[in-house]
């Protein structure tokens, strides 16, 4: 079945800059587009970065020009650099795909930017 294992959530300072990783199993991960989605308390889920197959990206306007999403096909993994964090971005990010019009979630991993 499809599996995801994230890592990389913590605690930092604003402006400070933290990578979260996203291994996946169960499907042909290199066929398929991966995304990051991010969702603080009391607030809808929000989609951050998509990466398609070909690697080509696309990023949330809150997020563009700080955060980069990238892939290792041969690793089964995406990634997502966060750099010049604001207080904003405090959430639980999750890495998504979706298979055969359904999505699948990660379990998440935590980001808290405080001072």
């Amino acid at each position: 079945q499809v599996q995801f294992m994230e890592s990389g959530g913590d605690l930092v300072q604003p402006g400070g800059s933290l990578s979260l990783s996203c291994a996946a199993s169960g499907f042909i991960f290199s066929t398929y587009a991966m995304s990051w989605y991010r969702q603080a308390p009391g607030q809808e889920r929000e989609l951050v970065a998509t990466i398609s197959s070909t690697g080509n990206t696309d990023y949330a306007d809150s997020v563009k020009g700080r955060f980069t999403i990238s892939r290792d096909n041969a690793k089964n993994t995406v990634y997502l650099q966060m750099n010049s964090l604001k207080p904003e971005d405090t959430a639980k990010y999750q890495c998504h795909v979706r298979i055969r019009g359904l999505p699948r979630w990660g379990q998440g991993t935590q980001v808290t930017v405080s001072s």
